[in-house]
């Protein structure tokens, strides 16, 4: 159930807060249950990258409304999702526990770099990943028509949704003035 849920909240976030999520990245050496819940999305086209850069670098400008990636950031990876994703995109990344605060802050000021909005959500199974969007925020624009009529969820559904961004105030002191929303 844990990789479940972890699956559903990694796609159905960013694919339920994008205006238009007709193209999906997904950056994954493992991406099997991540592509069966973007393909329950039937508007639409996912292609799947290895954790590579230079992989990922082949990939054409303003390719994509949404990435997903499980692969580690840093500046070059970052520097070619900025260019990949669309002026509205919304980009998702694994990261360490929020436990280890320099480390998160460090990559959320790296990530704020090219993003209006970065923020940590729950994804449900102990852990966070971050949401970043060059347009949307996750809670005020979330698409709930999109995310109530998708079938067969075991965990995901629009009252999750807005509520995965909830964090306890020992984080939000923590990293006041770091995370954007």
């Amino acid at each position: 159930m844990k990789n479940i849920i972890y699956s559903e909240m990694m796609v159905h976030v960013p694919m339920c807060t994008s205006k238009m999520a007709n193209s999906l990245l997904i950056i994954s050496n493992n991406p099997e249950r991540l592509s069966a819940e973007a393909s329950r999305h039937a508007q639409a086209t996912f292609k799947i990258s290895p954790c590579n850069l230079e992989e990922i670098s082949s990939h054409g400008d303003k390719s994509y409304d949404v990435i997903i990636s499980e692969m580690p950031c840093d500046e070059l990876l970052l520097a070619q999702i900025n260019r990949i994703l669309r002026d509205d995109g919304q980009f998702v990344t694994t990261h360490e526990s929020l436990e280890n605060i320099d480390t998160n802050k460090s990559l959320i000021k790296k990530i704020s770099r090219f993003f209006k909005v970065v923020m940590p959500y729950n994804l449900g199974d102990c852990s966070t990943a971050l949401f970043a969007s060059k347009e949307y925020h996750p809670t005020a624009d979330i698409i709930l028509q999109r995310a109530d009529m998708l079938d067969g969820l075991s965990y995901y559904n629009c009252d999750i949704h807005p509520a995965a961004f909830a964090m306890g105030n020992y984080i939000r002191k923590e990293y006041l003035g770091v995370i954007k929303n």
